[in-house]
């Protein structure tokens, strides 16, 4: 994707996200939440990504570019900056974003999230990724502490296992 592939690519999620019936007649109404790989090749990976209940992931990076189209829900991000080796922690917030359906958000390939679903039902996005995201070897943050450590990939299939053992109680 040579030239503005990420401006492209929130151009052509812009107008899929503009239409959830769409969206929703293509993948199915979110009944879990989960990640189903759509298209990935070495160059962009595509999600469906459904967030559970109230369902919070840690501070983590991707090393490449995103856009993130929200049909479904709300996804609050808070954005994080690494601070000097001398400070007293590693990380501090430095700033925010709350997506709703319709929504279309672009994020650069340094940057640091965390996301929330503040919300007592499922949420759903299109995640696009500038890359092959599943190769990526990447970074987390602990959540208590904000020491960094590497992505713990089972760790967060477990927060989705979570979610829905929750939602199947509910």
């Amino acid at each position: 994707m040579a030239g503005g592939g990420q401006r492209d690519i929130r151009a052509l999620l812009e107008e899929a996200v503009s239409d959830r019936a769409r969206i929703v007649a293509e993948l199915g109404e979110p009944k879990r939440a989960g990640i189903d790989v759509l298209y990935r090749s070495k160059h962009v990976t595509i999600l469906n990504l459904v967030w559970g209940p109230h369902m919070t992931v840690m501070p983590h990076n991707h090393h490449m570019w995103a856009v993130i189209g929200m049909y479904g829900g709300r996804e609050d991000n808070i954005f994080w900056r690494t601070l000097p080796p001398d400070a007293k922690r590693p990380l501090e917030a430095a700033g925010a974003s709350s997506y709703f359906p319709g929504d279309v958000g672009t994020l650069g390939p340094d940057i640091i999230h965390s996301v929330t679903n503040p919300l007592g039902k499922l949420t759903g996005a299109l995640h696009v990724y500038g890359g092959d995201f599943l190769k990526q070897e990447r970074e987390q943050w602990d959540e208590e502490t904000l020491a960094q450590c590497p992505y713990d990939t089972a760790g967060a299939r477990k927060l989705f296992e979570d979610s829905n053992r929750f939602l199947e109680r509910a």
